[in-house]
């Protein structure tokens, strides 16, 4: 069984600076493509990045590149999302994904196994 944990959410001002965490157990997270989405109220739950097993691949929706950053730490079987520049439209809940193949992607229907969640709220 696969286990995923969000952490570091909360409430910011515009401008304003968060970074997420994804911590994994249960399976071989080396070796695991991973993802960030998000989902506003009211909204379908929408690609924010990616990363394949190594950390050498990133992927990113237009609305973020160059604010948002996504990382790993294999060693520490953790993924992370730097968020800067936070704009009102990025509130949403955030979810951690995990595919069982390397290679990352914006699809939601390549991942297996998903977090429960974290709230970003940023304020205008």
């Amino acid at each position: 069984q696969v286990q995923l944990v969000e952490s570091g959410g909360g409430l910011v001002q515009a401008g304003g600076s968060l970074r997420l965490s994804c911590a994994a157990s249960g399976r071989t997270f080396s070796s695991s493509g991973m993802g960030w989405f998000r989902q506003a109220p009211g909204k379908e739950r929408e690609f924010v990045a990616a990363i394949n097993w190594s950390g050498g691949s990133t992927y990113y929706v237009d609305s973020v590149k160059g604010r948002f950053t996504i990382s790993r730490d294999n060693a520490k079987n953790t993924m992370y999302l730097q968020m800067n520049t936070l704009k009102p439209e990025d509130t949403a809940v955030y979810y951690c994904a995990a595919k069982d193949s390397g290679l990352g992607s914006n699809s939601r229907l390549g991942y297996k196994y998903w977090g429960q969640g974290t709230q970003v709220t940023v304020s205008s």
